[in-house]
Parts: structure tokens; sequence; C-alpha cells
């Protein structure tokens, strides 16, 4: 047999790898290994700066996303991120416990579950930091937040103090600031007003010291946050608590549409406690009232970030996955705070008045829309100015269409004519077909005049097959709504008519088409459509436009809404079906249905009549069980809007049919308790009479006799002959 030699080829690679071991042995060396480049080297805006521990601690800026761009030279990190330790594996078993109770929420009473708060307090007492950095235990300082009274909530802002800004930076910690400043603000405000604290706070944590205000606690972290704003304003984790922090300064409403987008992506958990709310439901909606240091520090907040970005910096952080929602709040902010403060100027002296000194005001830095659009709205007309290239490159761009967008809606009414006037009048029609700008071209239709919308209307009115093609459903929504406001009653027709042509020239296609209903769903081809979720995904969108345009169509009296009902009332059995229970957009359509007025006697009843054979399966539906609900609220007789008693009737009787399959579910429950099954079932003439009691109060005390008017007495004697000088007046029974 053969030797087993290697070949030439190994035995030189076989070298290589000596000399290679050889050379990083005497690399190694101690003095080598710890070497680390100055931060000097880097320059100021550098997107690495090392710390001591690099394994431990994420050191770089965010990363763009593929093909997206750079981050902003926003500021380079000028602090160490802090390690705070961790817990031990008895304390974390205790915290985890503790987090289980307080979701669940359930304690006997209130005074029990304040109880066991106030021991978990104790135990929490020095380790704050190293549960609110915890990934294990940071929601359980997230629902502690949520149910601590105010003393408590004082006490988390000392433990904090001196640490927010490694706080807010950090993945997890990050929460539970959020989650502090905006759960304080009612605080804020209590104590504004002169309110005293809560019940139960006299005794709590540091009862016994004298507690700052929380106006001065929340000014204290901004001391603390100055330096860095520039760079939180673009990182990953510090630029949620930034908007949380600015929401709160602002006094805006908590729980708006346009400030939770601002405030969180669709992917953030949301940590909450069972049956419990950290806010009334009123406080979180309504406007806060706010010191005015708030106010002062917003201002300068803006002017900081202002001051420490140039032109380009802002351009690309327009463009920035992270720092153009925290862009859009400072931008909406700046332009509420400067209406502000030109209402409350004061008001310039006639001639001949004496003129007081004047004390010399401090150079005023320059606005974030002046460094946005410099120039404006003159410089608009130039192309090759910065503030036309800002626009035409905002306009397409995915994200920063968004900034547009804040832009349009919330810029001086000068600013908006100068945007119309140059950009969006001339060709606004081929906007609105494209899949970005239609949105800031949205915007710009919300601000019309009668005049300019009509002219918009005219332009588009040959690209409606257009839209409906592709999907455009919000842009015509949009044109209707704003007609309807605008009392543009020609404009409406004529945008009626081009719609109708697009779909079929007939208003039974409306439904059908843009609902979406004759759309058949895949058979057999699940595995196929799960590799394809945008198709899923621009499905649902178009779905979800396309049902917004029925229910704005339904509540526009006239043509309109009746075409609509005409579209409803074609529609098979299945299709209805097929409404109330595949989708909440459409299962709304139905609902705002039965609550609208019909120029057509019979529709709720045709609707209602439709709907009976399937009662069942809608009642037992997440998404159609409130239409069986709105169906028993419907009177049984008016004007307009009413369902015969007798449908009612039918369509309880088919719930009693399945009493048993109801009472299994919760929905089920939910309908039978609606439509008091059980008063059905052991007292029918009392549920006669409470189904009847739907119909308006004059339909329900029509049988009860009124006098005749004097004329129509002497009217009906004349008539017959005889006088009406009766001791009685005739009576009259209404039918």
């Amino acid at each position: 047999m053969a030797k087993n030699r290697k070949s030439k080829r190994q035995l030189i690679r076989d070298e290589k790898r000596a000399k290679k071991r050889t050379r990083d042995v005497e690399d190694a060396e101690p003095e080598a290994k710890r070497q680390r480049r100055e931060p000097a080297d880097l320059g100021e805006t550098a997107d690495y700066i090392p710390l001591e521990d690099d394994d431990d601690v994420e050191i770089t800026l965010d990363a763009p996303p593929a093909g997206g761009p750079s981050p902003p030279t926003t500021g380079g990190r000028n602090f160490e991120l802090e390690f705070f330790g961790r817990l031990a594996d008895e304390e974390q078993e205790y915290f985890r416990r503790a987090d289980e109770l307080l979701e669940l929420n359930d304690f006997p009473t209130t005074e029990e579950r304040d109880l066991f708060l106030a021991n978990v307090y104790k135990e929490a007492a020095g380790k704050e930091l190293k549960i609110a950095s915890s990934q294990s235990c940071s929601r359980l300082m997230e629902r502690l937040i949520l149910l601590s009274n105010t003393r408590q909530k004082k006490h988390l802002f000392g433990a904090f103090a001196g640490h927010f800004i490694s706080l807010i930076t950090h993945r997890f910690a990050g929460h539970c600031c959020e989650k502090l400043f905006m759960l304080s603000a009612q605080a804020v405000t209590r104590e504004l007003m002169g309110e005293g604290e809560d019940e139960g706070e006299a005794e709590g944590e540091g009862g016994a010291e004298p507690q700052a205000s929380m106006e001065e606690l929340f000014l204290l972290t901004l001391d603390e946050l100055e330096e860095h704003l520039p760079y939180l304003v673009s990182d990953r984790y510090g630029s949620h608590a930034l908007r949380a922090l600015l929401i709160t300064l602002s006094g805006r409403p908590l729980n708006q549409v346009g400030t939770k987008s601002l405030l969180q992506s669709k992917k953030k958990e949301y940590v909450t406690v069972e049956g419990a709310t950290g806010m009334s439901s009123e406080f979180m909606s309504e406007t806060r009232a706010v010191p005015e240091s708030f106010a002062i520090a917003t201002q300068k907040i803006i002017g900081d970030v202002a001051a420490n970005l140039d032109a380009t910096g802002l351009r690309v952080l327009a463009k920035h996955p992270t720092g153009n929602p925290t862009l859009q709040l400072l931008l909406d902010l700046e332009f509420s705070l400067s209406a502000k403060t030109k209402k409350s100027a004061p008001k310039k002296k006639k001639k001949g008045e004496v003129q007081e000194e004047e004390v010399e005001e401090a150079p005023q830095v320059e606005s974030l829309l002046e460094k946005l659009v410099p120039g404006a709205p003159a410089s608009f007309s130039d192309e090759k100015s910065p503030a036309a290239e800002f626009v035409n490159s905002m306009m397409y761009d995915v994200i920063g269409s968004r900034l547009l967008e804040t832009l349009i809606t919330h810029c001086p009414g000068k600013i908006f004519k100068g945007l119309l006037a140059t950009f969006f009048a001339p060709r606004i029609h081929s906007l609105l077909r494209n899949d970005i700008a239609s949105y800031p071209a949205i915007r710009v239709l919300n601000r019309l005049s009668k005049e300019d919308l009509a002219d918009a209307v005219e332009k588009s009115l040959p690209q409606i097959a257009d839209f409906v093609q592709r999907g455009r459903f919000n842009v015509i929504k949009t044109f209707f709504e704003r007609c309807q406001v605008r009392q543009a009653t020609p404009q409406l027709n004529s945008l009626l008519q081009a719609l109708t042509s697009a779909l079929g020239n007939d208003w039974k296609h409306f439904v059908p088409k843009l609902c979406l209903l004759n759309e058949k769903p895949p058979a057999d081809d699940a595995k196929k459509a799960s590799f394809q979720p945008e198709e899923v995904k621009n499905k649902s969108a178009l779905l979800s436009h396309g049902s917004q345009l029925v229910s704005a169509l339904l509540s526009i009296p006239g043509s309109p809404s009746k075409a609509i009902q005409t579209s409803i009332t074609s529609l098979s059995s299945a299709q209805l079906l097929k409404m109330a229970t595949e989708s909440p957009a459409t299962s709304a359509i139905l609902v705002k249905a039965l609550s609208t007025p019909s120029q057509s006697p019979t529709f709720h009843k045709v609707l209602v009549a439709s709907l009976l054979p399937h009662t069942y399966e809608i009642a037992t539906s997440q998404h159609g069980s409130p239409i069986i609900n709105a169906i028993i609220a419907t009177p049984s007789k008016g004007e307009g809007i009413s369902v015969p008693f007798h449908a009612k009737e039918n369509m309880m009787s088919q719930l009693e049919r399945h009493e048993r399959e109801l009472r299994e579910s919760w929905l089920g429950r939910n309908v039978w308790r609606t439509w008091k099954g059980d008063l059905w079932s052991h007292r029918r003439h009392d549920w006669v009479r409470w189904a009847k009691e739907a119909a308006p109060e004059t339909a329900r005390v029509a049988a009860v006799p009124k006098p005749r008017v004097k004329e129509e007495a002497k009217e009906e004697g004349k008539a017959s002959g005889k006088g009406s000088g009766g001791r009685w007046p005739k009576m009259a029974v209404a039918a």
C-alpha cells in the first residue's frame, strides 16, 4: 500500500499556519492588547466613540436601514453609559412574582393592593436602577409607575436623578422613563390647579420629608438632559423618551391618534394592568394645563436643537427613520408656540402715545422652519433655491414626505399659499396618482378654499377612473368630504358621476368593488400566500381605504348616501355575511347604515331581512356582533330610520334557537344580554313592551287624545253645518 504522505500544497499551507501562530504569540502582549485610539483622533461628530469596556456596551449610533440614509451628525455621544449591576436570583424571583400579581390585579380591595404596592417599593429601595434596566423586571417598573400615586412617582424621579441620560438611552429603562413622564402629567396639572395630593399619600414614601413639586422635578430632569439633546433626537431609544417628554411639557392630549403614532411604533409592547388605568380617559383626551415654565422649556429645547443642526443636518434628519418623528414633533410644537406668541403679543401703540423704554432683547435663534425652507415663500419660485430643493426632495421620499405633511398642515398661511402656487396647484392631479406624493397632496386638499378646491376637482375628474384602478380610495374620499364641508354641490355631483362611471355605470357595484366582496380567498395556496406579506398588506390597506370611502359617501345626504344604500340592498345574503364577519372596516359600514336616515322606507327592513338567515353566525362573530346589537337599538317606527317590530321578533326567535351555543361564548352572551333573551324566554309580554320602547317618544304617545286647534274645529263645523259652540272641543285620536 502506498504511504499516506502530504501533498506539496498541504505542506505549504501548514507552514503558513505555523508562521501565523508564531507571529500572533509575539504580538499578544498585554500593553498592546489594551491600546485604544483617543477620541480626539475620531472627531467630534464620529459615529463610533469607544469607551473603556467595548464588550458590554453598545457604542455605535443607529445603523441605517439597507439602502437608507446614514445617521445625521447631530452630535456624538459625549457621555458614558452606566452599568447599574444585576439583581440576585432571589431578588429576580421575588420581583417576577410581584409582576405577575400586579398584572392580574386580582386583589380583594384597593387597600390591599396599595399595601402590596408599598411593600414592593420597600423591597425595591436602592434597586430602582437595576430593576428599570433589567430585561426581566423592567415590566414590573412600568406597572409600578402605572399604579403609583404622586408621592411614589416623585420617589422614582429622585431615584432616577443623575442617571436619566443613561436610562432613557437604554433598551429597557427607556420605556420606564416614557411611562414615568406620561403618567406624571396629571400630577403637574393638579398641582397647578392647587389641588392636594391623592388620598392615602400622606403616609407614603418620604412622608416625613417635604418633597419638591412635580414641576421642579421635570425641570431638573431637563437640566440633566440639556447638553445631550442633539444626540437624543436620533438615538434609537432616547428619541422615544424625548418625544414623551415634549408631549408632557406641551400639555397636548395623550391618547390622540397623531400623538400615539409619534410616540411609539406599531410593534411596541404595551404594558398594562388588568382592570386598572393610570389616568382617567377624560384627562387623557383633553388638553392639559401646564406651567408657563414648561412652555419656556419646550421653546428652549427647540432652539437648542435648531442651533446645533445646520441645514444639511436637518435634511438628513428629515429622512432618518428615527429622527424624522422627533423632527415632526419639534416642528409642530414650534408652530403652535409661535401662534400663541402672536396672540399674546402687545398691541402697537398709536401715534402720540409715550413710548416706554424698551429692554434690549436677546438675538433670536433661527427657527426650524427658517432652516428647512430659508427665504420662503419668496424662495419657492427659484428651482435651485434650498427651499425648493427641500420640498422637491421630500415630496417622493417615503420618510421625508411625513415631515412635509406636518409642514403643510401647520405652516402659516403665507407659506402654504407659496407651496400651493409653486408645487401643488399646477400638478395636483399627477401628485394624487403617486403612491407617496399623494399623502402630502391630501393634506393640501384639506386646507383649500372653495374656489381652489373646485379647481382641483376639475383637474382631477378625468383621473377618477385611474384613481380607482390604482386604489387611491383615500384621495376620492378626501374629495367628497372636502366638497361636503365647503358646500361645493356641483363638484360633489360631478365626482359622484365620475365615480359611478369608473365603477361600471351602476350604483349596485359600489360596495362590492370598493369592499372587495367579489374577490375569492385563496383556497389551498396558504403556503404560497405566506411568502407574499406585501400583497396581503396591500390588500388590507386597499380594503380599509375602500370601506372608508363607502362610509364617507353614506354620511353625505342626497345622492351619495342613496347610491350606497342602493348598493347594500342589492347585495346577496352571502355577501352581507362576508361584510359582517370578515373585516371590522366592512362591518362598521353595516352598523352605520342602520343609523343613517334613508329616503327609501324599505331600506332598513330589507337589510335586516337579508341578515336574518345568518343571525347566529353574525352574533358569534367578533366583527358582526355589534351589528346584531345595533338592530335592537333601532326604533321600530320613525322617519328615515326604522326596523319593523316583527323583524326584531323573527331575529330574536333565531337567537332563541341557538341559546345554548350563544351562552358558551363571550360574544354570544353579550348579544343575548343586549337582546334581553331571558326576558323573552320567561316574560314575553314584558319583552314586547321593552322592545317597542325603542320607538321615538312621539310614536309611543301617539294614542293619547289631543284637542284640535280652534281653526280646524271651525272648519269642521262649517263643513258639517253645525256650529262649534259646544261645551267641549272635539278630540282627535292620532293613528
